[in-house]
This record gives C-alpha cells, structure tokens and sequence, in this order.
C-alpha cells in the first residue's frame, strides 16, 4: 500500500519527452554505396541483480548518407528520481530489407557501425538539452585508432495539444541543379531551437524532373512545431540517389507566416547563404507557396472509443489456388485433424478479431472469400462466406472460423487475387452507415497469400473509400513477396 502512495506521490516528477538523434562522419560499409544507417535506442535497467536493456524505439532508415539527421522521434519517459542509462546503437541496414519496417528489422542481420552511451538527466539538465557523443564499439569496446564518428541527441519535453496544421505547398521557377534533365526536388522541415542545429520534423516526398513542384499535402502536429511563431527553416533539395541532394535554397518563416502566405495568396522568396558574405544570403527567383493551409484537431483511437465510437470488424479470406489444396498439409488452408491446430488464416482471424470484437457492440460480422469458384461453376471475387446469400454477416468471431471452415468445403479455390470488390463492398457498407449512425467505424481484415493483380484497380478504391469511416488491415500468410502491397500505404 505504501508503495503505491508513493508512486502516485512522484508522478509530478516524470515528463513526457522526446529524443531527436543526428549523426556525422559514419563509418561506410557500403561498396558500391553509402551506408543506410538507422539508430536504435535502449534505457539499461536493473532486473535483480542483473542489468538489461529495454528498447524504447528505432528511427527511420536513410538511404546512403554518413551523416544522417533522421525526422523519427524517440519518445520516452524522463524520470528525475531515477537514473536512466540510454545506450544508442547505430546499424547500417541491408539493402534487401529497406522495404520492411524497421519493426520488423533483425538488428543481428545488420552491420553494427558504433554506440553511444549517457544518462538521460545528462540531456535533460544541459543548457541547449542536446549531447554529442563519440561512437565506440559494441558494449563500449575500445576499436582503437578507428573512428567510428558521432552522434547528437537533443531531447524535448512532449506537448499534451491534438491541434495540427495540414498544408499543401508548391514551389515554381526553382533553380536547375541537373545537366541533362530537371531537379528531382523536395522539401526538408525543421525547427529552430534556441541552442543547437535545427530539428528536423518532417519532409515531402520527391517530385521527379520538375521545376515546379506540388507536393502531397503535409500534416505537423503541435509536438512537431511548439508555436505558430516558433522559427521553421524549409529547405528545397535536388535529390540524388547517391545521398549527396544538392541544396537549391531555403526559407525562413514560422506555421504563423505560412499562414499569412495562405491568406494573402502570395509566395515567399527562396534564399541561398552568399559565398562571400557569412551572414548574407542571395533571394533566388524560386518562390514558396502555401496553397491549402487548415488547423485540425488529431484525435487518437482512445479518444474515438471514449467518446462513444463503435468498430465494425470486416474479414475477407482469400481463396485462390495459390493457397495449395485444402486436404496437403503443405496447403495454406489445411485444416488438420486436430481441433488445436490453426492454420495462418485462422490465426489471423482469431489474433485481430478478438481485439477488435471488445470493441462491437452487436458482434455482427461481415465476412467474405474472394478468388473462390461457386458450387454453379462461378468464379466471385467477394462472396459470403457464410454461404447464405441473403446474408454477408456471422455471429462473432467463432462465426467467421465456423463459416471460412464450411466454405473450405463448398468453394473450390480459383483466382486470380482481387481484392477491388471486397473493398467497394465494404466501403458501400461504411457510407451507408454514416448517413445514418456516425458514430461507427470499420476494420477491414484482408488476409492474402499472393501478389495482387488488380493493383490499379485496389488503389483507385482506397482512394474513392478514404473519406470513410473505414480502415484495412491487409495481412500476408506464406512466402509470397509481398512488397507491392506498401504501394496501397
């Protein structure tokens, strides 16, 4: 009892923080290349009388570059009553898993390219809340006269605020840093702090061959940016693959100034630091505009149930040929004499829908198979899998194990892999819904085997259904590449 007086007692004395990470002068392990370094954070803690190290989280990878400043925030939790080791580890990612999330990475198959250690008040209790740290071999190990370079780390207390800004931006008339066609730009943004370089918070996606370029549009939470008249510095690149982008130019300006762009329907001027001048810098002809420009709150899935939201949980199963006969054991749909056995989709099935069914209130379920030929000899890419025409929905989760089971039976697997028709049925389903009951919202569970062939098709429906109430989930089972399906991200 005593023990949670006192916990309850300090909580005033832990703060939400984030760690920004920066790294110069790595190592190249890469031949042909530049490294692809990614950084991995742990907290060293005390388990009895031995020490582990929990990770508290990994940034982004990118792409050939020594001296990476990468836009993935750590958070973690600063506590003052306790000492709290970090140790930053760096990793030069393979090629062959840049298409994996970090997640998903096995740091065992990377290259290991240095480590840092400190302890997280060091950061907190600095005047600019930032540390460079020299880089050493694995558990602090001597590497003698090799330098393995450094890395920053510049730490923030996290704002509680769900407002946002979302922008679309463009440029026109940049600057032609390419010989034999156009610059493939794209933007960089970073906050200005008081002590330090600028943190970088996001950046745009690259337009290839064009001198006038129209970004997506960008979301910055109020974590990203402070204030509205906190200093921003938006850079323009010439990307390049080689991770060398040639700068084009930059702008100074704050979200209070973009929005003044917005409102005036004007550009802003491009700058480039003089090469004769140190605190001089040259107007370029390249402007900045802001053409949307809106504030928004973000509200996050606990917010959504709290206030009364109720999930609708979807599950399409495919049935294509590729899956292997349902009666071998090598088959993805084997079943097995066992009623403990659960092949991939049943655990698929089992592992998302009992999450989401807590969240249902009626436990009514829409399930279909696609890829499947009807027992009339018709090939239907979304069918109920139930089995009952007049019906799509079954009775919780056990319904849709009892009914992909009795479908297994009376549908012999087909092709090819479309997931188009699922997913207008389900959106069909989630703006009929909206007109009359607001307050719900769909999970779309996808469980495939194979590379899609209606890709087109599939990403021309999740951009006429993103303005639903509605999300997917697509899981993949087997050993199929499966890459092609962060197209649909």
């Amino acid at each position: 009892m005593l023990v949670v007086v006192y916990a309850s007692k300090f909580d005033f004395l832990m703060m939400k923080s984030q760690l920004s990470l920066s790294a110069s002068k790595l190592r190249d392990l890469d031949i042909m290349s530049k490294s692809d370094p990614m950084a991995v954070v742990y907290v060293k803690k005390k388990s009895g009388i031995r020490e582990e190290l929990e990770e508290v989280g990994r940034t982004e990878v990118i792409m050939n570059n020594l001296n990476p400043m990468w836009i993935q925030k750590i958070n973690v939790a600063f506590h003052f009553e306790v000492v709290q080791p970090l140790i930053i580890r760096v990793y030069d990612v393979d090629t062959k898993y840049h298409n994996l999330s970090t997640k998903m990475l096995d740091l065992k198959d990377q290259d290991f390219l240095g480590e840092a250690n400190c302890v997280l008040s060091e950061i907190m209790t600095h005047r600019s809340r930032s540390v460079t740290l020299k880089l050493h071999g694995k558990n602090g190990h001597d590497v003698g006269n090799l330098n393995l370079g450094s890395i920053t780390v510049h730490a923030e207390e996290t704002i509680a605020s769900k407002m946002a800004v979302e922008m679309r931006l463009r440029c026109s008339n940049l600057d032609n840093k390419d010989c034999f066609s156009k610059s493939d730009p794209f933007l960089r943004i970073s906050r200005v702090v008081e002590a330090g370089s600028p943190i970088p918070i996001c950046k745009t996606e690259v337009v290839n061959n064009n001198l006038d370029p129209v970004w997506k549009p960008l979301c910055i939470t109020m974590q990203q940016y402070v204030s509205k008249d906190n200093p921003l510095v938006i850079e323009c690149f010439d990307f390049n693959s080689n991770g060398n982008h040639t700068f084009i130019g930059k702008l100074h300006t704050s979200i209070q100034d973009m929005e003044n762009l917005h409102k005036a329907n004007a550009g802003a001027n491009l700058v480039f630091p003089s090469s004769r001048h140190k605190d001089h810098e040259k107007v370029l002809k390249g402007r900045l505009y802001v053409d949307g420009y809106e504030e928004k709150e973000v509200y996050s899935f606990l917010d959504y149930i709290s206030s009364g939201f109720e999930l609708n949980f979807m599950v399409a199963v495919d049935f294509t040929a590729s899956n292997g006969d349902p009666r071998k054991r090598d088959s993805l749909h084997y079943m097995g004499y066992d009623s403990s056995y659960l092949n991939a989709y049943q655990q698929a099935i089992m592992e998302v829908g009992e999450v989401i069914q807590v969240y249902d209130y009626d436990k009514r379920f829409p399930a279909w198979g696609f890829g499947g030929k009807l027992y009339d000899g018709s090939v239907s890419h979304c069918f109920n899998l139930s089995g009952n025409a007049g019906s799509f929905e079954v009775e919780g989760v056990q319904g849709i194990m009892d009914a992909y089971k009795n479908a297994l039976h009376t549908v012999s697997l087909h092709g090819p892999t479309l997931f188009g028709q699922v997913i207008n049925q389900a959106a069909e389903i989630a703006a009929q819904s909206l007109s009359t009951n607001p307050t719900k919202y769909f999970v779309l569970l996808i469980i495939t085997d194979g590379v899609l062939t209606d890709l087109q098709e599939t990403k021309d429906a999740i951009v006429r259904a993103s303005d639903l109430p509605l999300s997917m989930l697509i899981v993949g089972v087997g050993n199929a590449d499966f890459k092609q399906m962060e197209v649909n991200d």
